[in-house]
């Protein structure tokens, strides 16, 4: 079968729809992620090796992890005496809140009480950089380590961070390609929306979520991988490795 390139198979793909339905920009980005869907392309490693890095990446996870008691959590943590909030002492990262919900909309009758993580309406990023290699886009996702995560490490976006570590308030150093986030209007901004949070657990809070295409020579961290999205795609289909941030940024595709 004769190999064409992904340009040449999107043309004889948008003439035959061109025969039922009008082209808009929003076909022809469709038929761009169904081409960029069938099969793997990647320039770099194919899923099998992607699987080998990432499990081996999440096995060595240097990383002990155990719950302990609030009241014993430091590094500036503490309970406000005013409203008995857990908050930080430089008002930055989350504060955890109480709220209390009257209704007759849900199962409980009247209503409830809960705790819920408060950092503010606008409070983070989620951002994957593309960039096209022998005319093919590729992904830049990290296997990221939280303390939350199920498996310790998960594929996550290029950035995900709070506006609190953005802008260092952690006192460490500055999030991996972070540039193309804070600075998106030199590159070209393939989408850029707010999308809620889970409004169960989060008070009020919405997330940018951000897919920027550049051009440059970019340096690859430990940690980091050029996906495809037919890789992205069938990674979905694996227990707890591709985390909500980048199942969210790829939705609007």
């Amino acid at each position: 079968m004769k190999k064409i390139s992904y340009n040449e198979l999107e043309s004889e793909l948008i003439n035959v729809i061109n025969k039922y339905y009008k082209i808009s920009a929003d076909i022809e980005k469709r038929v761009e992620q169904l081409i960029e869907c069938l099969a793997d392309e990647n320039q770099f490693s194919k899923l099998d090796d992607v699987l080998k890095w990432f499990r081996n990446y999440q096995e060595n996870c240097p990383v002990e992890l155990k719950k302990i008691n609030l009241k014993d959590v430091k590094d500036g943590w503490f309970f406000e005496k005013e409203t008995g909030n857990l908050v930080h002492e430089t008002g930055e990262f989350l504060t955890l809140i109480g709220v209390r919900v009257r209704t007759k909309m849900r199962e409980v009758e009247g209503g409830w009480d809960q705790p819920m993580v408060d950092q503010g309406t606008e409070s983070s990023i989620a951002g994957i950089v593309r960039k096209q290699f022998n005319g093919i886009p590729h992904y830049l996702l990290e296997a990221k380590f939280e303390p939350g995560n199920y498996g310790k490490v998960q594929f996550s976006p290029t950035l995900q961070v709070t506006f609190s570590n953005l802008y260092k308030a952690h006192k460490g150093r500055k999030p991996r390609y972070s540039e193309y986030f804070e600075y998106p209007e030199k590159y070209n901004i393939l989408y850029e929306h707010w999308l809620p949070e889970d409004g169960g657990r989060f008070y009020l809070k919405r997330i940018k979520n951000m897919l920027v295409e550049v051009d440059d020579d970019i340096e690859l961290y430990e940690g980091f991988i050029w996906l495809t999205m037919y890789q992205i795609k069938q990674l979905l289909k694996f227990d707890n490795i591709v985390n909500p941030h980048v199942r969210s940024i790829i939705s609007h595709l």
